[in-house]
């Protein structure tokens, strides 16, 4: 009985599990609550948008908030013919990203107002040389504060070059490019290898 209580007491004692960070073992892939850039403006826009988002109650407001959080890839940019095409008459059109020059779009209509939050050079000129408007998020803030017209769209999440990579390249019907130089001739093709490729040595 007593050599029980002592193999009791040693087991208990000498082989405890390993000491977890709290959250537990699985503690990735959450929704951010907070940006990770230290950018003062940024920071500052979150700050009003989660006021807004509280006390207003509005959807624009909290949709607006949690793509402030988003890391640089899931804010893609977006182009100015894009815009031009979804945006609304009487509308402003909001962007959380940044809004890039096209030569696609030969015209950029009259008045067209753009809210987002970084713009190129090429793109803020366009829209201020047709009598548009290029507003920041904070402007938009006191102008619309619950988001009442106002168009928000996103740019193409998977134009990223990284994408045409993602899935099983070879798989019937995948259309997955690669990671390969090239796909000509002489590249990772089993030359010598066998007599469709080329010659089998």
């Amino acid at each position: 009985h007593l050599k029980h209580s002592v193999n009791r007491f040693l087991f208990f004692h000498f082989n405890m599990g390993i000491d977890l960070v709290a959250g537990g073992r699985y503690t990735g892939h959450k929704q951010r609550t907070a940006p990770k850039s230290k950018n003062v403006y940024l920071n500052l826009l979150v700050q009003l948008y989660r006021f807004l988002a509280r006390r207003t109650g509005s959807a624009f407001n909290e949709t607006v908030l949690r793509r402030l959080y988003q890391s640089r890839t899931n804010r893609p940019p977006m182009s100015l013919s894009r815009i031009v095409d979804y945006s609304k008459e009487g509308q402003v059109t909001a962007v959380v990203g940044t809004v890039t020059d096209d030569s696609r779009a030969h015209e950029v209509p009259q008045g067209l107002r753009v809210c987002a939050l970084r713009f190129t050079e090429g793109a803020r000129a366009r829209i201020v040389a047709a009598g548009g408007e290029c507003l920041t998020f904070d402007q938009l803030a006191q102008e619309a504060p619950t988001g009442s017209k106002v168009t928000l769209l996103r740019g193409p999440k998977h134009s990223r070059e990284a994408y045409r990579h993602f899935g099983r390249p070879g798989t019937r019907n995948a259309h997955v490019a690669p990671h390969i130089r090239s796909k000509g001739r002489k590249f990772e093709r089993a030359r010598g290898k066998r007599n469709s490729r080329g010659f089998r040595n």
